[in-house]
């Protein structure tokens, strides 16, 4: 299958212009829930592809504002490549958007998820085991832990979600950086302000640092909640066996919605497979 029978071509594109700001993306992830936006400047001899700015680049960068700064340089292919190959670059560039650019113009874009419904549809190979391509290094949360810290330690962990525990160590939830993203505001020239603590007689309390209120992250530009994470994830999220293949879990990724399906064994947490990691046995 080749690229151009999978990709989004030029005119279906949603794209940001040069110059810009952060909240001019911020408004795509958001009303259209997109994890990533082409960026692209007019000239005098007509639009050039930039670059592109991803949710998890303006998590990352909370305090810079201007799209030239916040953009960065991915792979690009042309229309004529195969879904095989831009399987393996997306996993070896860690890259869920691929832009199709042709004599410098964007031509196209082709995404993890269209690698995806290649897979659940039969187009591409999806007879392996998810057991086998599942990671068993989980980036998880407490429960408790306010919103604030948990995008932290998203970023941190460099992964687009994080699996929520109870006081028990079991899985109540999943949050994923989408559920950042639809609850963050663009707060223009604003800067931190005071946090509502919590007090010795609290449920919880992270050593009298974290708020139990809203507050503003160390930026200018976006505010998050603080509330506890319980409160924006998703609970009791969809799970998946080992003995699954790989074509399942691309079905059920794409009738949810979602991103990752937690893998247990019975009803224990062993792993978590990512649709990126269905690509990997392409």
């Amino acid at each position: 299958m080749k690229v151009v029978d999978a990709m989004t071509p030029r005119e279906d594109v949603v794209t940001v212009s040069l110059p810009g700001t952060r909240e001019d993306v911020l408004t795509y992830l958001q009303e259209r829930e997109f994890t990533s936006v082409p960026v692209v400047k007019e000239t005098d001899a007509g639009e050039e592809y930039r670059g592109l700015i991803s949710r998890g680049d303006l998590i990352a960068d909370p305090d810079e504002d201007q799209l030239a700064l916040l953009m960065r340089e991915v792979p690009t292919v042309e229309d004529d490549a195969s879904l095989t190959d831009v399987a393996r670059l997306m996993v070896s560039e860690r890259a869920r958007r691929v832009p199709v650019v042709h004599g410098g113009e964007l031509a196209g874009i082709v995404t993890v998820t269209d690698v995806v419904r290649a897979i659940a549809e039969g187009d591409e190979d999806g007879d392996s085991p998810v057991g086998e391509l599942a990671r068993r290094d989980v980036n998880a949360t407490f429960e408790a832990t306010p919103l604030t810290v948990a995008e932290r330690e998203i970023a941190f962990a460099q992964v687009p979600y994080a699996v929520v525990l109870d006081d028990e160590a079991e899985m109540s939830g999943i949050v994923t950086e989408a559920d950042v993203i639809d609850v963050a505001r663009v707060v223009e020239g604003e800067e931190a302000l005071g946090n509502s603590l919590a007090d010795e007689d609290d449920g919880w309390k992270w050593e009298s640092i974290k708020g139990t209120g809203n507050r503003y992250l160390p930026t200018r530009n976006v505010e998050l909640p603080a509330e506890p994470v319980s409160a924006f994830m998703t609970e009791n999220p969809e799970t998946v066996p080992g003995r699954r293949t790989a074509r399942e879990a691309a079905q059920r990724m794409l009738e949810l919605d979602v991103e990752q399906l937690p893998l247990v064994d019975g009803n224990e947490l062993v792993g978590i497979v990512r649709d990126v990691d269905l690509l990997s046995a392409l």
